[in-house]
């Protein structure tokens, strides 16, 4: 008597499309996603995947033969892949996510996140000079949102310095720091825009 095969049995992850595995990875990573940890969960080579990659943002590129530019792109971010929306609809969206959800960062919290971007590592008390106001209560905010953490100690006062996270470069859709706008070009005295004083002459 022989066994009938089940149907329903998924196939060995060995013989799937590397091309619609990863894009169904894609849909639900919530972060970057590197080659190694996406051979990793398909069992494939990172050159399959690596290929696999590169067939995706053709494809959603419009470059690949009866392909369609898509209003998303596959984007190599903070050492990973994930899926962004596409430059030119990035108002539309912005928009669309203001209204349906309006929790964000207070202006506050974004002028203080600026600071530390920019300065890192830096203390909590230089930050709080460089605004004029107490900051406490934001970098806590940051803090819980992933956005900043603590890298090291001040030697000289012990006090803790802050810096940002992997998870800023994401949500900002960058590389690394490197991409960040230079802020002296906007300044008529040319200075680097975050003296002791203040965040901006």
């Amino acid at each position: 008597m022989t066994e009938e095969r089940d149907e329903s049995v998924a196939e060995p992850i060995a013989q799937i499309d590397v091309d619609r595995a990863l894009e169904a990875i894609f849909m639900v990573a919530d972060e970057p996603q590197s080659l190694v940890s996406l051979a990793t969960a398909l069992a494939r080579p990172v050159p399959v995947v690596r290929q696999g990659i590169e067939r995706l943002v053709e494809d959603y590129d419009g470059v690949a033969p009866n392909s369609v530019r898509r209003g998303f792109e596959l984007r190599e971010v903070a050492g990973g892949w994930r899926i962004y929306v596409r430059g030119e609809w990035d108002g539309l969206v912005a928009d669309f996510v203001l209204t349906q959800n309006p929790s964000r960062l207070s202006q506050a919290a974004l002028e203080t996140l600026s600071v530390i971007a920019y300065k890192q590592p830096i203390s909590r008390g230089a930050v709080a000079s460089i605004r004029a106001v107490n900051v406490d209560s934001v970098v806590r905010t940051l803090l819980s949102r992933g956005l900043i953490t603590e890298v090291s100690t001040q030697a000289e006062t012990g006090a803790i310095l802050y810096g940002t996270t992997d998870m800023l470069l994401t949500q900002l859709g960058i590389n690394s720091l490197e991409e960040l706008p230079k802020i002296s070009p906007l300044l008529d005295d040319g200075s680097d825009g975050f003296d002791e004083i203040g965040m901006a002459r």
